[in-house]
């Protein structure tokens, strides 16, 4: 749209919905689509400049879509999939250069690219990643007790905080590569115990009575009573802000 008057340039229809937002660079918008395509659109014209399938899922439609918005820099595009892949692709071309696979964990969450290193998390795995950005090596990774991980991560200096479906918020610390401190919600606060084990993991036996669809929707509504950490934290002026499932939105030293 022009930003001044609202009036429509142009639009693009892709095969699906559109959860994920755009990233500009170089005159090219990117971004992904539920059709399991990323696209590269001239950001003057709509125009499709190339297009990235990623995989498909055609038995149970779970292992299909792309939630993460794209990363640039340094001439590469990264974004996470639903297909269990974090993709690093040529900008121009779209050609793939590299792709890690979280052996059937979603990527939903936005990566963040810095000084050559891509960092991502996952989903039921519960894990933040750091890649080198050329080659996608894994240089380390940081567990957060099978809580899925559904925010994106913000960094900050050499603190990348990340949000979990525990209703904590994390930061941890580049140069240690371990947790610093943690920040509960006060939902999680007051509920985590009830839907966690003694060791901190989930515990799904107490939320999920079965597997029948509206006892899944029941315990994923039990979980909303910890606070998730669903939205993406960001950093101004040494303050940490972010919102809760919880109805809260909280701001931190």
């Amino acid at each position: 749209l022009d930003a001044a008057s609202g009036a429509l340039k142009w639009k693009f229809k892709t095969g699906d919905v559109v959860h994920a937002s755009p990233a500009i660079a170089d005159g090219t918008v990117f971004i992904g689509s539920w059709d399991s395509n990323l696209y590269a659109l001239d950001a003057a014209t709509g125009h499709e400049k190339w297009r990235f399938k990623t995989g498909e899922d055609p038995d149970i439609h779970n292992q299909v879509g792309i939630q993460s918005s794209a990363a640039v820099a340094d001439g590469m595009v990264y974004f996470g999939c639903r297909d269990a892949h974090l993709y690093a692709l040529d900008q121009q071309t779209g050609q793939l250069k590299w792709s890690y696979s979280t052996k059937g964990s979603w990527v939903i969450a936005s990566p963040v690219v810095h000084q050559g290193k891509v960092y991502f998390t996952t989903s039921d795995t519960g894990l933040l990643y750091a890649a080198d950005a050329k080659t996608g090596n894994i240089l380390f990774s940081v567990s957060f007790k099978n809580w899925p991980l559904f925010s994106s991560p913000a960094l900050a200096g050499d603190t990348i905080y990340v949000g979990s479906t525990a209703g904590t918020m994390n930061a941890v610390d580049l140069a240690s590569q371990t947790v610093a401190w943690s920040f509960a919600t006060d939902a999680s606060t007051k509920n985590g115990p009830a839907f966690s084990k003694p060791d901190g993991t989930p515990n799904y036996q107490s939320v999920y009575v079965s597997d029948f669809y509206d006892d899944i929707m029941a315990g994923y509504n039990k979980l909303l009573a910890l606070g998730p950490i669903l939205s993406s934290p960001v950093v101004v002026d040494h303050e940490l802000y972010f919102g809760g499932t919880d109805g809260n939105l909280y701001a931190l030293n």
